[in-house]
């Protein structure tokens, strides 16, 4: 009898060109994907919740694949994966889901957050996760800028170019800056996001602030459309794929 699997994901992007399958360069979902080919001996497919770029991370990352092996229990998936798997991409966790529960078309919201640093040193163990700010505006400021992104719209000033979405209009649920110390989380929720999209909010949005810069800016930005009008896209490094939440009617938390 097939069983659907479903598999919450942690990795270090660094090293990897993003989640997808690429023809060439190694990829998250590949590297999962011949795990368990290992383990069923053929090929399996697996789906991911958010197509995360090359060298962005992941610590709530959510996929599925269906499976007809039935002498490995849903939970024991996760210990079997992680045995073929290199070190920077781990199973957090598995467990059988409905047959019909797909990862990525059943997600209602995705959370990310990025990791900023305006010390004056970065710790190295924080260098691969983490960017370095030369000057932090204020929180405050950053603050009113993002709120404006809350809310439906259409996010093609932060598409990157070659995004191919049907439709670039999502909604953002949730965006804030939060202050840790010396580190600044960024952190933004919504029900999808467009190639790129998170760290072109960020990047545009901390180029306005240093340049004392206002909502009604910000505002005028998102309504443009218009890409050249965006600031700078924010390095990969700093940004993880930290939840994914699906409605009660999937059965699925």
């Amino acid at each position: 009898m097939e069983r659907n699997i479903k598999l919450v994901v942690s990795y270090d992007g660094t090293e990897y060109s993003g989640w997808q399958v690429q023809s060439k360069d190694s990829s998250i979902q590949g590297e999962i994907q011949k795990a368990l080919e290992s383990l069923h001996a053929k090929p399996v497919s697996l789906t991911g919740a958010g197509r995360t770029d090359s060298g962005v991370h992941a610590s709530g990352q959510v996929s599925n694949f269906y499976t007809e092996k039935d002498n490995v229990p849903p939970e024991k998936f996760r210990d079997a994966l992680n045995a073929r798997l290199p070190g920077d991409i781990r199973i957090l966790s598995s467990c059988q889901v409905p047959p019909g529960f797909h990862s990525r078309r059943d997600a209602v919201e995705r959370q990310y957050e990025y990791r900023l640093y305006h010390g004056e040193v970065l710790p190295s163990h924080a260098s691969r996760y983490t960017w370095r700010l030369g000057r932090m505006p204020s929180l405050k400021l950053c603050n009113d800028i993002a709120s404006v992104v809350c809310g439906t719209h259409d996010f093609t000033t932060f598409a990157a170019a070659g995004d191919a979405s049907k439709s670039r209009i999502r909604c953002i649920n949730h965006a804030v800056f939060l202050s840790e110390g010396p580190y600044i989380m960024f952190r933004i929720n919504g029900n999808a996001f467009l190639w790129r999209m998170v760290r072109s909010l960020l990047g545009t949005i901390l180029n306005l602030g240093n340049r004392g810069g206002t909502p009604a800016q910000m505002r005028g930005i998102l309504e443009s459309c218009d890409r050249n009008q965006a600031g700078p896209t924010a390095p990969p490094r700093g940004l993880f794929l930290t939840k994914v939440i699906y409605g009660k009617d999937r059965g699925v938390h």
